[in-house]
């Protein structure tokens, strides 16, 4: 009794071996060496269309479409030839009535006794589904691109000051190497009638909807607490209680300065960012080093952030930026400061425009981060260049 069950369940076994090849979840294909389809399964003919008859003695790379053939040939069959086996390779097979099959092809070569190929063993498994949810995430995201771009485009928008004794200029461009929105920000306005300029320059940690929603959130802070009057040392000071108490924004850095566009009194401050440069008619252009302090909502700072003080001649020119303009990774920080003071001195006499457009010609050649610079003017006696 015992060895006729033995024998019953094997034939049992034999049977549901050959079932779940002609109905298993996934198509299964016999190849010969040159991809001769020998043996089909049930599934792979209701997927496609096609019947066995049909499939028998055609070379697989003829289901697919010509780019799939193309990458067939160029990458599926060189690594199924050194590496014995691939998987998930993406391929599109073709249906009987002309309509695609989204596939995820996994093959591996059975040897012969000598160790040859002698056939290639694939399974084929529908990949409509996960296309499909492909194709929403990718849609997903070019929304949420496209939102964080029209955020970001109104955030860096609307008139700087202009008026007869200061202009105000900014050239803004966005890495190349991706299309999403980055975290270089920029805002400037007056203070009063028309006699004190706000400016300010900033680098959000992070990429896309939501750097471009704490951009929006620091510059109104910025534009809320100079409203208030406030110095650009105590200003950063409470932003940096804005960024703590909202917990949006840690780590960004910011220059601040406050242009009196009458006689030229000009202060700022820095928390964490390059420092600006200060740009004076017969004399070399030069840094603006004090004033200097940690980025916002760091745990490093120490009391009260300072700032500091310096004079904007008539015909002199602050210029604020972000890192993108002198960091790069085959090169120190130094050398990019040292880089973007000679190119300062060189277009001093440009109009404003034109000083900020060459510069950043002359420093940017790889286009791999954002760009954003703010040169704050103050005109001649004669009210001329701008």
């Amino acid at each position: 009794m015992s060895g006729r069950r033995v024998t019953r369940d094997a034939d049992l076994l034999e049977e549901t071996a050959e079932d779940l090849f002609e109905n298993a979840p996934c198509g299964y294909l016999t190849c010969g060496v040159d991809g001769t389809i020998l043996r089909v399964n049930r599934t792979f003919e209701r997927w496609t269309g096609h019947e066995r008859a049909a499939l028998l003695g055609r070379r697989f790379r003829d289901l697919l479409t010509v780019p799939g053939r193309i990458y067939h040939e160029t990458h599926y069959i060189p690594l199924l030839q050194m590496q014995g086996a691939v998987r998930e390779i993406a391929l599109d097979i073709v249906r009987a009535d002309g309509t695609r099959l989204p596939a995820l092809i996994n093959s591996v070569q059975q040897p012969d006794e000598a160790g040859r190929p002698r056939l290639i063993r694939t399974t084929i498994f529908d990949a409509s589904d996960r296309r499909a949810y492909e194709q929403e995430l990718l849609r997903a995201r070019r929304r949420e691109q496209e939102i964080a771009q029209a955020l970001q485009r109104s955030l860096l928008s609307g008139d700087p000051p202009q008026s007869a004794d200061v202009c105000v200029e900014v050239f803004y461009r966005p890495a190349q190497a991706r299309h999403e929105v980055g975290g270089d920000w920029h805002d400037a306005f007056w203070l009063d009638d028309e006699r004190t300029a706000g400016v300010v320059v900033g680098d959000v940690v992070g990429r896309g909807l939501e750097a471009a929603a704490v951009m929006g959130q620091l510059r109104s802070a910025v534009r809320a607490l100079a409203s208030t009057g406030l110095a650009p040392g105590p200003l950063l000071d409470a932003l940096d209680g804005f960024v703590a108490r909202h917990r949006v924004g840690r780590m960004t850095t910011v220059a601040y300065a406050q242009v009196d566009v009458t006689t030229g009194e000009l202060h700022y401050a820095c928390a964490g960012h390059p420092p600006p440069i200060l740009l004076a008619p017969g004399a070399k252009p030069r840094y603006l080093w004090d004033g200097r302090s940690v980025p916002l909502d760091s745990v490093a700072l120490r009391g009260p952030r300072p700032q500091a003080a310096a004079q904007l001649a008539r015909g002199g020119t602050l210029l604020l930026y972000t890192d993108g303009l002198v960091e790069r990774r085959e090169q120190s920080l130094d050398v990019g400061l040292e880089h973007l003071l000679a190119e300062a001195a060189r277009h001093a006499g440009d109009d404003i425009a034109g000083l900020l457009t060459s510069v950043v010609r002359a420093m940017n050649d790889d286009r791999s981060d954002d760009l954003c610079l703010l040169a704050a003017h103050r005109r001649d006696a004669a009210g001329i260049r701008s």
